[in-house]
């Protein structure tokens, strides 16, 4: 891997952990999630970076894939997951953390399974081992508290403008064979006191590019070429086009969306409606056998 390449790397990590600590101070209980989405995009446009995907705001039982849209009402409350990425030059630091909003026991025993969890996996990170002892690593940590491993979320290889790329960093113990190799991976371990499976929700507010289709609206396709050219690849917020193009924006979304040109992607929920908690790093994997964990304050 190139010095260039790594140096950026590393560029987005330290972001990652600033953004980290920022959101920890500006996430308080009662406050509007828009509020918070907002202030975590104007501080990574400050740093010098831009988002790799929309700021995940998620409550409860919801594990992943909220983040607020113009008009939400919702507050900080309950057992919040806050999921960060950067991207400098498309190439990305992931990461995330859960915060105890209520003052809850079990919010925060389900908080220390995960972040046991996760710093079990990034411990056993290294060239040559097998994906499957990294989830097996996982879901004993989790299991060693009471609680239980999501099994159908997982962490992920990334690659530049990619954020879920092709490898699977699985949270139990999956049989796979592979193991790991120079790039750079995340780990996200889910831990909740359900039963331990997502089913698919309501619409995120979060969208991707998905298709080559085409609209008739004029102003649909200028919405289009705005959004391959800021964000290619990435996800990108429904709030973000209203910001730049307002009202008349959304209404390009929808026909982007129904000719199939834009996906939207669903909440995910845990099927008993157990509570969740996440934790991510992200890590960096040289051939030497070097290893950053670019998101770890």
């Amino acid at each position: 891997m190139e010095k260039s390449v790594i140096d950026k790397i590393l560029k987005a990590g330290k972001i990652a952990q600033e953004l980290r600590r920022y959101a920890r101070e500006i996430v308080v209980k009662n406050r509007s999630l828009f509020e918070i989405a907002t202030l975590i995009d104007e501080k990574i446009e400050k740093l010098g970076a831009k988002p790799a995907f929309p700021v995940n705001l998620s409550i409860n039982e919801i594990a992943a894939h909220h983040t607020p849209s113009v008009g939400d009402t919702f507050v900080a409350h309950g057992l919040l997951k806050v999921d960060i990425g950067i991207s400098v030059d498309g190439y990305i630091a992931d990461t995330a953390f859960s915060v105890d909003l209520e003052n809850d026991s079990v919010n925060k025993k389900l908080i220390e399974a995960a972040e046991d969890a996760v710093a079990a996996s990034v411990s056993n990170f290294g060239v040559g081992k097998k994906l499957t002892e990294i989830g097996s690593k996982i879901s004993e940590a989790i299991e060693k508290k009471g609680f239980t491993s999501i099994s159908n979320l997982s962490g992920h290889s990334i690659e530049r403008f990619v954020v879920h790329a092709g490898w699977t960093v699985p949270n139990y113990d999956s049989g796979q064979t592979d193991v790991l190799e120079e790039g750079l991976y995340a780990t996200e371990p889910f831990a909740t006191n359900g039963n331990g499976r997502v089913r698919d929700g309501k619409g995120s507010g979060i969208f991707r590019i998905d298709g080559d289709g085409n609209v008739r609206d004029r102003f649909a396709r200028e919405v289009l070429a705005w959004i391959m050219d800021e964000y290619k690849t990435l996800p990108f917020a429904s709030r973000w086009i209203y910001k730049k193009f307002g009202a008349r924006g959304m209404l390009a979304m929808k026909q982007l969306e129904a000719a199939g040109i834009l996906y939207q992607y669903p909440q995910l929920i845990e099927v008993s409606g157990g509570k969740v908690a996440q934790a991510e790093h992200t890590v960096l994997l040289l051939e030497d056998g070097t290893k950053y964990i670019t998101t770890k304050e």
